[in-house]
């Protein structure tokens, strides 16, 4: 089945579209030209630069979550007026925004449909794309900083431009990815957005998709013609109650569903393996089915090796890489490890994935909540699906920024964010199928050069403090030693 570019794993619009001749053939194409770029091929190296990079910085995502959280949010503390100075995002605005960008419908309706397909083995291989996936986000952003530069005219260029263009030396390549990453955030990180949205308030309300596309174009246009301080004000906290209350709901049902856990832990897995419930016998097939959904699930919902984190935190003036690997890292665990496991054990725990009696990703998840909210599950289902989606539009927009940054400088911004609320409106509005084919189309040619670089420059990839001191003999970190600099008591490094 095909995959949308937020991790949906579902009917393709096009299959059931009323096409004909050339227009058909087109589509045929296109979608073909899709399964070959994301095919096995990509995946792998996907996955294998992730297993690179975790060689390479000691598997650190297994063991240091202690100090990564101490560091990024104990970070939060310390008062910053760079970003102010500069105009850009603060640290909490940058971690929402690119929350905002990976934490999608792919979350909520992606993983029920990725349950449907893979069985409850697929999450096991969902958190081992997570894990890996991790490595690719902070590698990116250490990349990132290490070789982002000031032009001439003022325009700083971060993201994945920065080292392709300075790292590799390639500016074509830069240039490459810089036109697919605006197509991808036209496509998969708008026009498919609004359409969601307009589906979802048609289905739930039988509001019509045109006021719908005007109402989320008017909205959008107020945030992001404001700039840094528009999308920054409105992620802050938007994203984070957002995230807490789709989490909390989730809670309920599986605290409702609780003695169902031990067997669905027994279930997942068992289905990772392709162990048969009855006679403990392996399946060929439902083995692969699982791997296979799992990582690839994992990888879009998260959308690291992309390089989309990078861009999102481009828009920080910061000189501390590491920092700003390590926040990728938080992201990528909030996104996969908490809110999409949530989902799978809230669908799971309920016993919706075989009591609904549909293949619908969408039932199932309505029966799975249907235990707390009643008759009004769908309603709730859908105004969390649109919302993510809506902030999935802002996170994009960001990213898009700065690829337009890098080919026309400041002057193609206000363009771009013009052209960005009339696409929102397009998509609503209008059912483009060959949008979902053609984000996913420029989402794989933005992961082939950015998993290039990160390769090649491997090397140049810092690791954290905390990984190259040795607590044995005393040393503090560079952060803690700014610390004491204040505060002499301090003795222990973080």
């Amino acid at each position: 089945m095909p995959i949308d570019g937020d991790g949906i794993l579902c009917e393709h619009p096009s299959d059931t579209a009323p096409h004909k001749g050339a227009e058909r053939m087109d589509l045929t194409m296109l979608n073909d030209l899709s399964a070959l770029i994301w095919g096995v091929g990509l995946l792998t190296l996907l996955l294998g630069t992730g297993v690179l990079l975790s060689i390479r910085c000691r598997f650190f995502q297994f063991y240091g979550w202690r100090k990564i959280l101490h560091r990024t949010f104990g970070s939060l503390r310390r008062k910053s007026d760079t970003a102010r100075q500069s105009g850009g995002l603060t640290q909490l605005q940058t971690f929402s925004a690119a929350l905002a960008a990976a934490m999608g419908t792919g979350n909520v309706i992606g993983v029920s449909a990725a349950l449907l397909i893979g069985g409850a083995g697929a999450v096991f291989w969902m958190w081992i794309s997570a894990l890996l996936g991790m490595m690719l986000s902070y590698g990116e952003n250490v990349l990132a900083v290490r070789y982002a530069y000031t032009r001439s005219d003022g325009t700083r260029i971060g993201g994945p431009m920065a080292y392709l263009s300075r790292g590799l030396r390639c500016p074509v390549l830069a240039g490459i990815y810089a036109l697919c990453c605006i197509a991808a955030s036209l496509g998969m990180g708008n026009m498919t957005q609004t359409g969601a949205i307009a589906s979802l308030a048609q289905d739930a309300f039988s509001l019509s998709p045109i006021l719908v596309g005007v109402v989320t174009a008017v909205l959008l246009g107020m945030i992001i013609l404001r700039g840094a301080k528009g999308v920054g004000g409105v992620l802050q906290w938007l994203m984070p109650v957002l995230a807490a209350g789709y989490m909390l709901a989730c809670l309920v049902v599986i605290l409702r569903n609780a003695s169902a856990l031990p067997g669905v832990i027994s279930q997942i897995l068992r289905g990772a393996f392709g162990i048969s419930a009855i006679g403990g016998g392996v399946a060929g097939n439902a083995l692969c089915c699982a791997i296979r959904t799992g990582l690839r699930h994992g990888v879009f919902s998260n959308e690291a090796g992309l390089g989309s984190s990078a861009l999102v935190h481009a828009n920080m003036d910061s000189n501390d890489g590491t920092l700003q690997g390590l926040w990728s890292m938080v992201e990528v665990a909030l996104d996969t490890l908490v809110c999409c496991t949530l989902t799978a054990l809230a669908i799971l725990s309920s016993g919706a994935v075989s009591g609904s009696g549909s293949t619908s990703a969408s039932a199932a998840l309505t029966c799975a909540f249907s235990g707390v909210f009643g008759d009004i599950s769908p309603q709730v289902l859908s105004i969390f699906t649109a919302l993510f989606a809506f902030c999935t539009l802002i996170g994009w927009c960001c990213c898009g920024e700065q690829a337009v940054r890098y080919l026309f400088g400041h002057r193609g911004i206000l363009p771009y964010r013009i052209l960005f609320c009339l696409m929102a409106f397009t998509g609503a509005a209008v059912p483009l199928y060959t949008a979902w084919t053609l984000s996913d189309i420029a989402n794989g040619l933005m992961a082939l050069p950015n998993l290039l670089a990160l390769l090649l420059l491997c090397r140049r990839i810092d690791l954290p403090d905390f990984i190259m001191k040795s607590k044995s003999s005393g040393k503090l970190c560079a952060s803690c030693r700014k610390v004491r600099q204040k505060n002499k008591k301090v003795s222990k490094c973080c």
